[in-house]
């Protein structure tokens, strides 16, 4: 079936694969990639497609293995059916089902979401991406369950889909075929969040069914759970890091700095998405820097979970979600501190604050702050002093959409910015109108089978386009220049697209965070913090 042409109801169609994606209609990049070509997405083996859904576009992001006969296709049904009247249930659905409800039941089927999407766009506008398509089947399908007349009006209007294996399983697939940006929701007349109705539903799949991305679920929250951190790092690994890190900050700025460990009733307990520890140390270092030269009282937790801000709960269970929230809830109890500073992670700023604030109840109700304003007091009143020349390179900035759209924190960097970068300069468009990475939801970690070359040539299409897009008068690789991305899952993606697009060699352009340009300006700290020959 043609992309352009599938209808919410088709999805329950018995074929080998509901749309073909033809890598001619994604969206041409601006120069010096206009003439950019982008192979096809690979194709998924007969012998995989046998064991594991790949019938909606031919993508596996979420792996979901295919049932053996036709009872254990039925049973699954059945849960997920189950699973409807959970959603619709104050008792089980108490998290979210106010916004749910009105998303489902009001919206007028405009499709202003549509020209807000990037994946829709970037795909050359594929009918599934549409956000409203699967909150549409969604929709139909609860309607004909919750009441007679919904299964009569379906029926009636041909709206009607049968619950069968394949409408599950493209269901199950289609809600991590959106980055939960909700930038649909900020355009919706309505105010209806499609995002939020591809979460739930992917709540649906994991709570009911089990089926979840196992780089969120086995390899991230329950190994956070259990060894402490969703890359693996336990207690152990995480004091030869932070020795590590002591280590090439004096070898770095000279400066003997200590890192605080499990220091109790200090001022600040600043929570760092473990990546940072791993694959960004200098993001980790730089806080350190600047921390210490402010002069603030400031701690890391040891504590198993404690040192990783990560929950990925956020983007697909309750369940998980509040699992670890509450863990670092007591982690920051315990040591008696005056608030968490959350680092630079966009997940877990509104895992910690606007989500957070259903859960950090009574004695767990520690304050919470963004590193961000932290940043923008300590920089915009001089609490630390800046040379902006060190900074004179072209730099633009990312706006992590957890962070702008979802929490409206959109000036306390843009102020940093303007005192420490003098040739920054904003993408268009930006703000809490700005696109998302194409990481979002957790795909900046889901690198199975075919999915990351989805999520290179279609989620991050818009992005890079972006990113190009703001340096145009020094695209060439001639000039230095740097995408500032406040955020570790946003590093991630960008990382991937630059390398995927050769952005360095064409372009030489660089990545990193806030505090990093932060440290590199700051006059007490031995110039050359960045390091550009090291990409």
């Amino acid at each position: 079936m043609k992309p352009q042409e599938t209808r919410p109801k088709d999805i329950c169609l018995d074929c080998r694969q509901l749309v073909e994606l033809d890598v001619g209609d994604i969206t041409k990049l601006p120069p010096p990639y206009d003439d950019w070509v982008d192979e096809p997405i690979a194709e998924v083996p007969d012998e995989k497609r046998e064991r594991f859904e790949a019938s909606l576009d031919g993508v596996i992001g979420n792996v979901i293995p295919v049932p053996g006969t036709e009872e254990e296709k039925q049973a699954l049904v059945e849960k997920f059916l189950v699973g409807i009247d959970k959603l619709f249930s104050k008792e089980d659905n108490w998290t979210f089902l106010q916004p749910f409800l009105l998303s489902i039941e009001n919206c007028v089927k405009c499709n202003t979401c549509a020209d807000a999407c990037p994946i829709f766009e970037a795909s050359g506008r594929v009918e599934i991406y549409r956000p409203l398509f699967r909150a549409d089947v969604l929709r139909r399908i609860a309607n004909r369950k919750r009441s007679k007349l919904g299964a009569l009006t379906g029926r009636l209007t041909g709206a009607d889909i049968p619950v069968t294996w394949e409408t599950v399983a493209r269901l199950a697939d289609l809600a991590y075929r959106c980055t939960l940006c909700r930038r649909c929701a900020q355009d919706c007349p309505m105010g209806i969040d499609n995002g939020l109705i591809a979460r739930e539903i992917r709540k649906l799949f994991s709570q009911e069914l089990g089926i979840h991305p196992e780089e969120l679920h086995g390899a991230g929250t329950m190994k956070q759970l259990h060894v402490g951190s969703s890359t693996g790092m336990n207690p152990m690994a995480l004091a030869d890091i932070l020795e590590f890190a002591e280590e090439d900050i004096e070898e770095r700025t000279g400066l003997n700095i200590k890192i605080p460990v499990d220091k109790a009733g200090a001022d600040i307990l600043i929570m760092h998405n473990a990546g940072e520890f791993l694959s960004w140390p200098e993001n980790l270092q730089a806080f350190a820097i600047m921390f210490e030269l402010a002069g603030l009282s400031w701690t890391i937790a040891s504590d198993l979970v404690g040192y990783d801000s990560v929950n990925y709960g956020l983007f697909y269970d309750d369940i998980q979600y509040s699992r670890v929230t509450l863990k670092h809830a007591e982690v920051a109890r315990k040591l008696g501190v005056k608030k968490v500073v959350m680092g630079e992670c966009g997940h877990a700023h509104k895992a910690f604050m606007a989500t957070g604030d259903r859960m950090w109840l009574g004695e767990s109700n520690i304050p919470r702050e963004s590193c961000l304003t932290l940043m923008e007091d300590l920089v915009c009143n001089e609490k630390i002093m800046v040379d902006p020349s060190r900074n004179d390179f072209p730099v633009t900035l990312h706006d992590p959409c957890n962070i702008t759209r979802s929490m409206g924190i959109v000036m306390p960097q843009r102020k940093v910015l303007k005192k420490i970068a003098p040739q920054f300069r904003e993408m268009t468009p930006h703000g809490v109108h700005n696109y998302c990475c194409g990481g979002g939801s957790g795909f900046a970690i889901m690198q199975s089978n075919n999915f990351p070359d989805w999520r290179m040539r279609i989620a991050g299409r818009k992005k890079f386009a972006q990113i190009i897009s703001a340096f145009d008068d020094c695209i060439g690789p001639e000039t230095n220049k740097y995408v500032c991305a406040p955020c570790s899952n946003c590093k991630g993606q960008i990382r991937d697209l630059l390398t995927y697009y050769e952005a360095w060699d064409r372009c030489r352009i660089l990545y990193g965070g806030l505090v990093e340009l932060v440290v590199n300006a700051m006059v007490d700290v031995k110039e050359g913090f960045l390091e550009w020959d090291f990409h």
